[in-house]
């Protein structure tokens, strides 16, 4: 009787289970880190939740033969952090103040600068992060600015229709003046892509200063205004349903969660002191 594996790709699998997305995996996999059933794996494998899989060494007791939707977070990132996992300056790192989770990892849904502020949006659905930055998914992104200098009529203009940078035209779909005083104003603009410093370059194109910049939407989802710097809250099943809608994925249900992991993350929720916004639980 043959005892090759059968069921999904492992590459889906191991991305289901929030550890990163599928090309990730992949590259995982083919540095050959990942064993089903004491073997080591390879690209094309196919892996169920029968099946004993582990990434360099540990076992992933998330894989489940039945996909389940990701959890997500909403984070207010305060400037002066980074969005990698590891800083060799040891700065501080967006996931430092996370709540822990078993058998998984929260993804970043794209970055933000060391001195932006503002929205961020972790999943543990690795597939659902990938497609929410895939540039396929156009997704607004809105971001509350100050600038320093003279901006007028024409500048905005130029901002609105097109500007060439470095890595290609950029411009702002949207602008909305919202004020100021003496050489600051503030200004909501809206990009469609996320480009490396793209809100910022394209206002020093101008030769103007940002001075500050906050993103305050992501698609369909805004910044709680409750939600001060450095909290995060986890969002609540409808709205994990339309991300998922946003993302172009199937909505799926959520996962059942041990009552230890539950009473595990609700000390962390209370240390953490967020607005509270529930969580669905699976129906019975």
């Amino acid at each position: 009787m043959s005892t090759e594996p059968t069921g999904e790709k492992l590459q889906k699998l191991l991305a289901q289970a929030g550890l990163g997305s599928r090309r990730e995996m992949e590259k995982v996999i083919a540095e050959g880190r990942v064993k089903v059933n004491d073997k080591t794996a390879k690209l094309g494998d196919r892996a169920s939740g029968r099946d004993k899989i582990k990434v360099d060494g540990k076992i992933i007791k998330a894989i489940t033969a039945e996909k389940y939707a990701g959890r997500v977070l909403i984070y207010n990132k305060p400037e002066g952090e980074i969005c990698s996992r590891n800083d060799p300056e040891g700065r501080r790192t967006v996931f430092d103040r996370l709540p822990k989770i078993p058998n998984g990892r929260w993804i970043s849904v794209g970055r933000l600068d060391y001195n932006t502020s503002g929205l961020l949006i972790f999943t543990t659905d690795g597939e659902l992060a990938n497609a929410l930055m895939h540039p396929s998914t156009v997704i607004e992104r809105e971001y509350m600015v100050r600038v320093l200098g003279n901006v007028d009529e024409p500048m905005l203009q130029r901002l609105h229709e097109g500007v060439l940078l470095d890595d290609g035209v950029a411009r702002f779909t949207d602008i909305v003046d919202h004020g100021g005083e003496g050489a600051n104003r503030w200004f909501y603009v809206v990009i469609m892509e996320g480009r490396n410093r793209e809100v910022r370059r394209l206002w020093e194109s101008q030769e103007v200063q940002v001075n500050r910049l906050k993103r305050v939407r992501y698609g369909d989802v805004f910044l709680p205004s409750k939600l001060k710097q450095g909290q995060w809250t986890e969002m609540p099943g409808k709205e994990v349903d339309a991300l998922y809608k946003m993302a172009g994925l199937e909505v799926l249900k959520p996962a059942p969660i041990n009552p230890k992991d539950r009473q595990s993350f609700e000390r962390q929720e209370r240390k953490n002191k967020p607005v509270h916004r529930g969580r669905r639980t699976p129906n019975k």
